[in-house]
């Protein structure tokens, strides 16, 4: 008995141990019985008006009571343990619930009141969207790289590519070289006189006349250097700039002589040589406004300076005809002088007046151009052209009677005067002045500046033959005429200062004048073998011809500078050649002879020996 009564004991220890364990297991049982149930039947709802369920833990408590296991004390406190750990369970997961959800509704209203109105926010993104986007914006950013050249190597941005910059460079030997014979003291330089103060013309100046050097040879090593650039602004505009060197502003030449400006190694000037808007709404026609290279075709520098820099006005078109023939046409207005804003006599005028202002004497060239040019296959092709350009006002006046006591003094006509010239022209006295008792009746004081003799509206009849046949090699033959329509031979020699021959002196202060021998046309003839561009190692080619310049075919500022030191009244050959010893680099060699047409003797022979480079 006391046997059985032990093990009874025993066994109800063991029961109660596992009730309580049980008990502290139920709802998570509870729970996983759950989830197995949903598998295969549909879960009652939870009742949420008791804290707890009683089915499994109210149920196996009763059934230990019933059995004798526990008391109804004990069973009493096993309940109430397992519903207060089940409503604290509950009560903190609905507090988390709650927490969670107004932090959501915080986090959101920051995020509306950050957006800007109409956003939209997207809480996820799948991957593949991601991938999608990543790719469309790189293809977009690539393809704005590529159109501007930003992203590719060696390239640069479309803006810059509309952009071309270029120039050359060019090394010289100059070697001056007069024969005897020249007339020094009548080598008057009329250009120096027309810059400067006027000069007394009168024999009470013990000084001669400013004068070109035509007896003592030079030596000199210039150089010329020009960089330019072109810029296409869309639709057909375009925009050209270029810088260039040069002794002074001369419009025929843009060479530098070392150690020429102050020496010791000086700085040297640079100047502004090209400056224009171009307009070609199609590829046959253009506009052209500002300072521009030459828009008339010509074959050989007879009439201008290959170089010479136009300001103005420019229209040029062109048309095929029919294949291989091109007609073409060109004109414009120019102006190569503009009066100055206050150009005047600044000292009171002899009858007490007030200062005198000049009215405007503006100069203007008017010129046009119609040429046709023809290529026959590749071995022939020609180009001729003619051309009509009218120089206005340039001729010089006599001035209105006027008293001058000093180089300062000013007479109505001094604007009439060339701005600049060369040498060759016909000269006549300007100034018209009175002979009274401050200038001894005329025989002191007569303070003079000069002007053209002659009126200016020269035809040019230019024309060029290639021939190709053994291309390379080409053959061509350059010629050009000019005549110049407005031209006088009739002016009275009396009134003239230079161009004269057979003066003498009647009485002491009685000149006979001599005979006017001035020139009204010119012509050049050249031939080249070679190479027609010299771009290449060894290209090459050589070339002679004649020139015949009268002094009045054409105004001597813009005809070319090199030939008889420049200007017109010219005649003689040259002969040259010109070698590439790399790319766009070659050596020259030119050799010009020059003699006067008329007037004082005066000869002169200019060797050329050129570096030149370009890109």
């Amino acid at each position: 008995m006391f046997e059985r009564k032990s093990v009874a004991r025993r066994r109800s220890l063991f029961l109660v141990a596992y009730i309580g364990a049980f008990a502290c297991v139920a709802p998570v049982l509870a729970q996983d019985s759950g989830d197995e149930e949903t598998k295969e039947t549909k879960l009652p709802k939870v009742s949420r008006a008791k804290p707890i369920s009683p089915n499994a833990t109210v149920n196996l408590v009763n059934l230990l009571v019933k059995q004798g296991v526990l008391t109804e004390e004990q069973a009493k406190s096993l309940i109430e343990q397992a519903a207060n750990e089940a409503y604290v369970q509950r009560q903190a997961a609905k507090d988390a619930t709650v927490k969670a959800g107004e932090a959501a509704k915080v986090a959101a209203a920051a995020a509306t009141a950050a957006s800007p109105p109409g956003a939209k926010h997207v809480t996820y993104v799948p991957e593949v969207v991601k991938r999608q986007l990543r790719e469309d914006i790189k293809k977009e950013v690539m393809a704005q790289a590529e159109k501007e050249n930003w992203a590719s190597p060696g390239k640069y941005p479309e803006w810059a590519s509309r952009i071309r910059f270029y120039g050359d460079m060019r090394i010289r030997y100059r070697g001056i070289y007069y024969p005897s014979g020249n007339d020094q003291v009548n080598a008057v330089n009329f250009n120096a006189i027309n810059a400067g103060s006027p000069y007394d013309v009168s024999n009470a100046n013990a000084y001669y006349y400013p004068t070109y050097d035509v007896t003592q040879d030079r030596n000199q090593f210039r150089f010329r250097g020009r960089l330019g650039m072109l810029a296409d602004l869309h639709e057909g505009f375009s925009t050209g700039l270029r810088f260039a060197g040069g002794e002074n502003n001369s419009p025929v030449s843009q060479n530098q002589t070392f150690a020429y400006n102050g020496g010791n190694f000086s700085k040297y000037s640079l100047w502004i040589d090209r400056a224009f808007f171009k307009y070609q709404p199609i590829q046959e026609i253009s506009l052209t406004a500002g300072r521009m290279d030459n828009p008339f075709w010509s074959p050989t520098d007879l009439v201008w300076y290959r170089d010479l820099g136009f300001d103005g006005f420019a229209a040029q078109a062109r048309h095929e005809v029919v294949d291989g023939v091109t007609a073409f046409v060109s004109g414009g207005a120019f102006p190569t002088f503009n009066t100055d804003l206050n150009a005047g006599i600044n000292l009171p005028s002899y009858d007490q007046g007030p200062p005198t202002k000049l009215p405007s004497h503006d100069k203007w060239l008017f010129a046009g151009q119609l040429g046709v040019a023809a290529k026959f296959e590749e071995s022939y092709a020609f180009k001729v052209a003619a051309a009509y350009y009218d120089f206005s006002k340039v001729q010089g006046q006599l001035s209105s009677p006027c008293r001058v006591y000093s180089a300062s003094d000013a007479c109505n006509t001094d604007l009439t005067r060339p701005s600049f010239a060369q040498r060759g022209n016909t000269y006549m006295p300007l100034r018209s002045i009175i002979a009274d008792t401050s200038n001894s009746g005329g025989t002191t004081g007569q303070y003079q500046y000069f002007g053209l003799a002659q009126q200016f509206r020269p035809v040019v009849a230019s024309g060029e033959i290639d021939f190709g046949h053994f291309d390379p090699i080409h053959v061509v033959l350059d010629g050009e005429y000019v005549l110049n329509t407005a031209f006088d031979g009739r002016v009275r020699p009396d009134i003239l200062a230079n161009n004269l021959i057979g003066a003498f002196q009647i009485s002491p202060n009685t000149w006979f004048p001599g005979h006017y021998v001035g020139g009204k046309y010119g012509y050049l003839a050249s031939a080249t073998v070679g190479h027609k561009d010299i771009r290449h190692l060894w290209d090459w080619n050589v070339f002679a011809g004649y020139k015949y310049l009268g002094s009045d075919a054409m105004v001597d500022a813009f005809v070319d500078s090199d030939f008889g030191l420049g200007g017109t009244n010219l005649k003689g050959y040259f002969v040259g050649a010109n070698l590439g010893v790399g790319e766009n680099v070659w050596l020259a060699m030119r050799w010009m002879s020059a003699d006067n047409i008329a007037g004082v003797p005066y000869a002169v022979d200019v060797l050329h020996v050129d570096l030149n480079g370009k890109f």
